[in-house]
């Protein structure tokens, strides 16, 4: 574990899964999901930002994450590892109850 708290990801093998999209982040999007190949949350959201550049960039800033149905919460992307054959769930805010 490194000083701040996050695991090191030198050394982590890259994990293949899917990336969910829902509401706006679906729409800016233009799908529901897509494959990611991946380390690290950050490392995903890093492909997600290179394949959709304009409004779902600046959806994510808005969103929070679920990796393999666990809250990222404040932890830093960086630190979030993936797994093989896990799901990232890209939630945008919610109105409503």
């Amino acid at each position: 574990m490194e000083a701040d708290g996050r695991e090191p990801t030198m050394g982590a093998a890259v994990a293949t899964g899917t990336i969910r999209y829902w509401a706006a982040a679906k729409a800016a999007a233009g799908t529901a999901e897509e494959p990611y190949s991946a380390r690290t949350l950050a490392e995903a959201l890093d492909g997600v930002r290179e394949r959709h550049p304009g409004e779902l960039t600046r959806v994510l800033l808005r969103c929070s994450f679920l990796v393999n149905d666990e809250p990222v919460g404040k932890r830093p992307h960086d630190g979030v590892q993936l797994t093989e054959g896990g799901t990232v769930e890209v939630l945008p805010p919610f109105a409503g109850g």
